[in-house]
């Protein structure tokens, strides 16, 4: 066991931190609310956040939802999907949650060991009858390879959901992450890179879905007295909306923040021996939301697991993330082995993600870097 050593910090180095706008920023954005008394049910904030979100993702429709959970399940809702869905189970819980609660199969593809995407050479041979859907998942900031998984989905004529929830401003190529596939999903938890305290969304390219989607969020209604299906309650409300429109005009700033330190990891992490690092994929602008480092115990002498407490014993806080796989969870009883999945039970067994958020200076990440080097050499 590491004893704490602990003498020179006054507080702990969280593995994330919430970026926020200016106190009286908000408070000048949230003053009209007081004066309309309309605080939820798509009002003016709701409205000018959507149209802003459009302008800086470059996509056409975007409905806000009170999470992104809540936009994947509605995102669901809206296509009226049956059957099976191909996915990964190297994500948060909440992706394979929604593909269960919507009563679909979820179906695991194994991912690559370069980027912790889904294995888009695996994926075709998981396709049946009962497909109708495949579900990829950006993973760390780092994207999906879209092209391959638009050909398969084509020739079968599948769905493609993407979850992005790490993918915020993300783009490839100048064409940004939230435009792929039939749709995207958003999520705005004060976590993430951007966020509205707690939101998420559901981006479509159609008019049609897009109202779907907001009948799906709002109760199935279309009228103040007309009920078109049994909809859920979904909706974002003013005060949330407001924090999104503060944050949105400093995300470049914030991500330039992030990228520093993320720079500063990379540089002095590359090529240490046992440590992996993602790659960084051609073409693509990073959000820089997660900064994941892979421990190889059979080349460092370590595990992921005592890389975790010698950073916890200076405390600086570090996430398993993802782990365990979503596959894995007692809930589903043991009908997805890992052993389906061996690259992704791989990665989940040895992954850490180091402190990463606005803010966090590049001596902060050089005392990390300090610790991991250290305890592997």
């Amino acid at each position: 066991m590491i004893e704490k050593t602990v003498d020179y910090l006054d507080e702990r180095i969280l593995v994330t931190r919430s970026s926020m706008p200016p106190f009286e920023e908000y408070m000048e954005e949230i003053r009209p609310l007081w004066e309309t008394r309309w605080l939820t049910n798509s009002g003016a904030k709701h409205r000018e956040l959507e149209a802003a979100l459009c302008a800086y993702l470059g996509v056409s429709h975007t409905a806000l939802c009170v999470n992104g959970h809540q936009a994947l399940e509605c995102i669901l809702e809206t296509f009226d999907l049956k059957g099976e869905v191909i996915t990964t189970p190297f994500t948060f819980v909440s992706t394979t949650n929604a593909i269960v609660r919507k009563g679909l199969t979820p179906v695991f593809c194994d991912i690559n060991e370069r980027d912790f995407t889904i294995d888009v050479d695996k994926l075709e041979a998981l396709v049946t009858e009962k497909t109708c859907a495949i579900m990829p998942v950006h993973v760390y900031g780092n994207l999906c390879d879209d092209a391959a998984i638009r050909r398969i989905a084509d020739k079968y004529g599948l769905k493609v959901i993407y979850d992005a929830a790490h993918a915020f401003g993300v783009k490839k190529n100048g064409v940004g992450a939230a435009s792929l596939g039939d749709a995207s999903m958003l999520s705005f938890h004060a976590t993430k890179v951007f966020h509205t305290v707690e939101g998420g969304a559901a981006v479509f390219h159609t008019q049609e879905d897009y109202e779907t989607c907001n009948r799906c969020k709002s109760f199935g209604m279309i009228g103040p007295e007309e009920l078109a299906f049994a909809g859920g309650n979904a909706k974002m409300n003013e005060f949330c909306a407001a924090m999104g429109l503060c944050n949105l005009r400093h995300i470049d700033e914030s991500i330039a923040s992030r990228r520093a330190a993320a720079m500063r990891y990379r540089e002095r992490l590359e090529g240490v021996v046992g440590i992996q690092l993602s790659v960084e994929q051609e073409g693509v602008e990073s959000n820089y939301a997660y900064f994941p480092i892979v421990v190889h115990p059979e080349q460092c002498g370590h595990t992921r697991d005592e890389v975790l407490q010698a950073l916890d014993a200076q405390n600086i806080g570090a996430r398993r993330y993802f782990f365990p796989l979503t596959s894995s969870v007692e809930s589903f009883g043991g009908a997805y082995p890992a052993e389906n999945t061996p690259i992704a039970d791989k990665i989940s067994q040895r992954v850490l993600c180091l402190p990463l958020y606005e803010g966090l200076s590049v001596e902060t990440a050089d005392r990390i870097c300090d610790i991991i080097i250290s305890l592997v050499r």
